[in-house]
């Protein structure tokens, strides 16, 4: 897959040792959404200053659209909503989304049209005139989405997208972000609604205290930590989990806090049924019984309490790079 974001060792440290990105590796594909995650101080935002130039890193080795990072002649083809815009409240959406197109090179005759036509992709067309003073945080989020995709991009960078948007909301910028998705453009996401990053993303990656700890696709980083789930009414003993574990020999039992829960590594429902059958007959109510991934919300928190100190680990990345 071709690369849109490619970059190795990004590091950045600001005065007084505060050392903001520690060495990151990432690559994001030719047309794909891809989301990047972490904790309030992870580095995420600064790694997008760096890619769009308006930070230098300390260290930086990789491209940008297939130019080196700090080209800025490669920012014309790239859009931007920041998470924390403050766009002209006297200003109307339609006037907004002019000035940014002309800021952006685009003529008057295709700003006007793409203005129009943006506003009403976002849900914002019958806003069109109405000054930004009066809109809702929602509705100044559905505006910069627009602003964003005034200038025709390859890629897209979205900072917190769904901030302060409503379910109803939500659920509209999703179907945008997959719009452009099948129209080959590539959407690199920060956010911390983990749920929408998990609907829409096809790889995403998990930023600990500036280190990209890991990167896939949900699959491969749950990978060995899925699979069938026996859940009961009431905790399951050690000895009979000793006797399942030897009825089901050769199925790896998957490690799990609840102690109601088996989880066994097998995609296979039958390889399961001796589990069952052990604890029925072991008078065990069975309340649940299904296939179990991990969330990516599970993932997210588990990576940030396996590096609380921020240490590096031995490996950034897990699932490898596509």
């Amino acid at each position: 897959m071709e690369a849109v974001i490619d970059v190795q060792g990004v590091e950045k440290m600001y005065r007084r040792r505060v050392h903001a990105l520690r060495g990151v590796d990432l690559r994001v594909g030719s047309g794909e959404i891809f989301g990047l995650l972490g904790p309030n101080g992870a580095g995420k935002s600064t790694l997008v200053k760096v890619l769009l130039t308006v930070i230098r890193a300390t260290k930086c080795q990789g491209t940008l659209l297939g130019s080196k990072v700090g080209d800025k002649g490669v920012l014309s083809q790239v859009g931007y909503l920041p998470e924390h815009h403050n766009f002209p409240k006297y200003l109307t959406s339609k006037q907004l989304l002019r000035h940014f197109g002309a800021m952006s090179g685009v003529g008057r005759a295709e700003r006007n049209r793409k203005a129009d036509e943006l506003l009403e992709v976002v849900g914002m067309k019958d806003w069109a005139n109405a000054k930004l003073g009066s809109y809702s945080k929602g509705m100044r989020q559905r505006v910069g989405l627009a602003q964003a995709l005034m200038n025709d991009p390859k890629l897209v960078i979205l900072d917190e997208p769904t901030d302060g948007v409503d379910p109803i909301g939500r659920k509209d910028i999703r179907e945008v972000l997959l719009r452009l998705k099948d129209e080959g453009r590539t959407v690199f996401l920060n956010s911390h609604l983990l749920s929408e990053l998990e609907m829409v993303c096809d790889r995403v990656a998990i930023m600990v205290h500036g280190l990209v700890r890991q990167q896939g696709t949900i699959e491969e980083l749950t990978d060995g930590q899925s699979g069938f789930a026996v859940r009961a009414l009431e905790p399951i003993s050690d000895e009979l989990r000793e006797t399942i574990s030897k009825r089901l020999s050769g199925i790896d039992p998957i490690k799990t806090s609840d102690p109601s829960e088996l989880v066994f590594a097998t995609s296979d429902a039958d390889a399961v049924q001796p589990a069952i059958d052990v604890l029925r007959s072991s008078g065990v109510t069975i309340r649940q019984f299904g296939f179990r991934r991990p969330s990516l919300e599970e993932l997210f928190v588990k990576a940030v309490q396996e590096h609380p100190d921020g240490a590096r680990p031995g490996a950034q990345r897990k699932g490898g790079r596509s």
